[in-house]
């Protein structure tokens, strides 16, 4: 039954849109040719749907393509709705979800059915009313509703699996026995996953955007400017990009195609590591402060701690105002427990005792703890010495009082007003260090750091 929006019929809507497709196919085809009875004749509506869904048997919509692995594979391509796939955390055609490009592989003369395929009517795709059999769909292919259904058919098949998927030598379908019984084919581990084209599509659109859209060119552009800017800014650095298809991208695929053969390989990188001080060395630093500043978030929540304070130097202190000061002093404070962690997990044990080490001896102890252990290899007798002041335990309360000077000097800088001895015992009082003994207690400044 035609559905009608005002007075036309919705299967004219179907029939206009693909009577305007085919008629630009023949004046694509014609241009800049005399007029060419037999080229045109073939261009017909009901005589150029008969060949489209003849030769659309020539082509396959696919989510994962062989020939992306090598062009003389000779086996099955796979289509596969990314939400039937199962979901685990690494990064995969998963996550792509129900919004993804099917790609098209095949003989490369057929594609421009996949493009009549792809025709948007009501907000679906040809082949997508072709699969639910729409009736005024039908209807708009040819008054033979046998005929009609006939196409139909044939180009609903564009997804299409086959009956026994095979492999071939070429496509690096490489399995590693994980488990211990060869025979069980559960305990095998792929080495070579399908290349899945949907996954490169989503991929590439994403770094073309990153690369030249013009919201990332306008986040550039403020951050070359030093201006602020709501959008953020995305940058993919040390690409490979792999060139699949030669000359002739469209051999592997559509999308492929598309995309001119390019395919973006991102660097292959253990995650970051914390350089402490930009890869100098910790140990030439006459203080450990003199790069706490630029640990993980030490500079946003000293920042934020800074302009409270301006934001509220005029107005009497109350408890609400302590407690929000009191807040984010221990934010910066959690902060230093983490530099510590960090600076311990990045040295070997007795780091400290090199001749180029000109940290204070406080701070040596705090970032050299495993050197007091009489176990770890190199133990000296100077280490007896070490081992000696780490169990005593002060150089807590040292350490605790050179962030307390640390923190007052950011507090000038900004220009409030002058931090003295309170202030610094109050900013002492938040640090909790990792001590073996005694336990971890809040600090107290020693006074003899202040001369």
């Amino acid at each position: 039954m035609n559905e009608v929006t005002g007075s036309e019929p919705r299967s004219n809507r179907f029939r206009t849109t693909i009577a305007t497709f085919i008629e630009a196919r023949r004046e694509a085809k014609l241009k800049g040719k005399d007029d060419d009875a037999g080229t045109a004749s073939k261009y017909e509506y009901a005589t150029w749907l008969a060949d489209a869904a003849r030769r659309v048997g020539q082509i396959q919509a696919v989510t994962h393509v062989l020939k992306a692995t090598h062009p003389d594979a000779r086996g099955s391509s796979l289509h596969i709705d990314p939400v039937m796939l199962p979901q685990h955390r690494d990064i995969g055609s998963h996550l792509l979800g129900e919004d993804y490009a099917e790609d098209v592989v095949g003989n490369a003369a057929a594609l421009d059915v996949f493009k009549f395929l792809k025709l948007d009517v009501d907000g679906k795709r040809l082949i997508d009313w072709m699969q639910a059999g729409d009736a005024d769909l039908m209807a708009a292919l040819s008054p033979d509703s046998t005929l009609a259904k006939t196409w139909m058919e044939a180009f609903a098949s564009l997804v299409r699996k086959d009956a026994e998927p095979t492999t071939h030598p070429m496509a690096k379908q490489v399995y590693w026995l994980v488990g211990e019984d060869p025979l069980d084919d559960s305990q095998y581990h792929l080495l070579q996953p399908m290349f899945s084209s949907s996954l490169a599509h989503a991929v590439h659109a994403n770094i073309q955007d990153a690369r030249f859209g013009e919201g990332n060119k306008q986040a550039r552009q403020a951050f070359r400017d030093k201006q602020p800017s709501d959008v953020p800014y995305r940058d993919y650095r040390n690409l490979v990009a792999r060139k699949l298809g030669g000359t002739k991208p469209q051999n592997i695929s559509q999308l492929n195609s598309e995309r001119g053969g390019i395919n973006y390989l991102l660097p292959s990188l253990p995650p970051p590591a914390w350089q402490a001080d930009g890869g100098s060395g910790i140990s030439k630093r006459k203080s450990a402060f003199e790069v706490f500043l630029w640990f993980g978030d030490v500079r946003k929540h000293t920042t934020a701690l800074v302009n409270y304070l301006l934001s509220v130097q005029d107005k009497a202190g109350n408890k609400g105002i302590r407690d929000t000061r009191d807040e984010r002093v221990k934010q910066i404070a959690e902060q230093l427990a983490l530099f510590g962690v960090a600076i311990r997990g990045r040295y070997p044990a007795g780091w400290t005792r090199a001749d180029d080490c000109h940290l204070l001896q406080c701070e040596r102890l705090w970032l050299d703890p495993e050197r007091a252990d009489p176990e770890h290899l190199g133990w000296t007798d100077e280490d007896e010495a070490f081992k000696a002041e780490y169990d005593r335990g002060d150089w807590a309360d040292e350490v605790a009082t050179h962030f307390g000077l640390w923190l007052n000097k950011q507090m000038h800088k900004a220009k409030l007003v002058t931090m003295a001895l309170p202030e610094l015992n109050h900013w002492v009082s938040h640090i909790l260090l990792d001590v073996a003994w005694p336990t971890p207690l809040r600090r107290r400044a020693k006074v003899e750091e202040l001369a």
